[in-house]
């Protein structure tokens, strides 16, 4: 019998789990059936994959299937920046691949052409890695992320990784975590034991664009309040405007959700907020025309970057980081404010400084996390 309780809206289009046979036993994947029977998609089905097979045969269309996967690969690595703009030099967990919400401008879309939502059930393996890496010396600092290849929270209603993932981290105060989403979930906060080491963290954009290129994702206000609710019990914050879109009517959109950011927080409840313009591969260009053909921002005016990526015209891209810069300075932010993947030229152009001013962006960026 179907229990109704139903799904966050972002995962009701799962009809399908597929999991590895070593992994049928695993807390991970033991969580996920428990889970799944007390809600409406109780009797979706179940089937077994060989060790080691990448096919997943699944009737895709716009449903999505869960892969539970052992993974083989490696956990902790670098972030995917380039040595041409200056890179905010974060430490990604790979826990998981591909996202069950849909926002037009994602680069997933190139990494992944399909709708299978893989996470990686050998969790032990994960934290063994994590535990070698973080423990070999306790005064190395890590600031590390999970959002890099996926949402961090989007699958914590079935999974409860980012919870497990706290737990473990606990014993661990030489790490830094930020748990990056545009859904609210804040089932995690029961496994804290710092909250001065987590940094819950949440991508805004202008309304129009959350309107028009976001789907499946919770309302501006929702992940603000959000973070209200997690500086109110402790917790720094971070934000991220990342991709900023070039839209008529721009300027009054970015006015509009910078003013309403502290209608929620204060600059002190902010840890850093990043800034990175629209900038893709070309191949994902085609990609976007296809999945969302009511976009439009794609045929702006753009140049091939240093790093082989599409970039809005510099002078667009820089009239755009000003606006933003000087709105967001006249609510009291300086300090936690960076470019993602930006230029030398450009930093001292908009903020009149660059990042060998103060010892790298990596460096600053560690201090900010750790509240220094």
């Amino acid at each position: 019998m179907t229990n109704s309780s139903s799904l966050p809206n972002h995962l009701r289009n799962i009809r399908h789990v597929f999991v590895d046979e070593t992994m049928q036993d695993s807390p991970i994947t033991q969580r996920v059936r428990e889970r799944l029977a007390s809600t409406s998609h109780a009797d979706i089905p179940w089937t077994t994959l060989p060790s080691g097979s990448d096919r997943v045969e699944f009737d895709q269309g716009k449903d999505q299937a869960l892969y539970l996967k052992e993974y083989k690969g490696k956990f902790l690595r670098f972030c995917p920046g380039t040595r041409a703009y200056h890179c905010c030099g974060y430490r990604i967990i790979h826990f998981g691949e591909n996202c069950p919400m849909r926002c037009s401008y994602c680069i997933l879309q190139a990494y992944f052409q399909d709708r299978i939502l893989k996470i990686w059930a050998n969790q032990q393996d994960l934290f063994s890695e994590l535990g070698d890496a973080f423990g070999a010396d306790r005064n190395k600092r890590y600031r590390v992320g999970t959002g890099e290849f996926t949402d961090s929270l989007a699958l914590e209603h079935l999974t409860g990784y980012a919870g497990d993932m706290i737990e473990f981290l606990g014993d661990y105060d030489n790490v830094a975590l930020e748990l990056k989403s545009k859904i609210v979930d804040l089932s995690w906060m029961d496994s804290v034991k710092r909250p001065d080491r987590i940094l819950p963290a949440w991508s805004l954009n202008a309304p129009f664009v959350n309107e028009h290129e976001e789907f499946d994702v919770s309302t501006l206000k929702e992940r603000l309040n959000a973070a209200k609710v997690c500086a109110d019990a402790g917790f720094r914050v971070c934000l991220h405007f990342d991709p900023i879109i070039h839209y008529p009517g721009w300027k009054e959109g970015y006015a509009e959700i910078i003013d309403t950011i502290f209608d929620y927080l204060s600059p002190a409840d902010i840890a850093y907020m990043s800034l990175g313009s629209f900038r893709c591969m070309p191949q994902l260009t085609p990609i976007i025309a296809d999945n969302f053909p009511d976009t439009t921002y794609i045929y702006n005016e753009f140049v091939s970057g240093l790093d082989g990526k599409a970039r809005l015209l510099r002078p667009l891209r820089v009239e755009q980081f000003q606006f933003m810069v000087n709105r967001l300075r006249s609510h009291g932010m300086d300090k936690q404010l960076y470019f993602c993947m930006e230029s030398t030229e450009v930093w001292k152009e908009v903020f009149g400084y660059a990042p060998s001013d103060f010892g790298g962006l990596g460096k600053h960026l560690m201090a900010q996390a750790f509240g220094e």
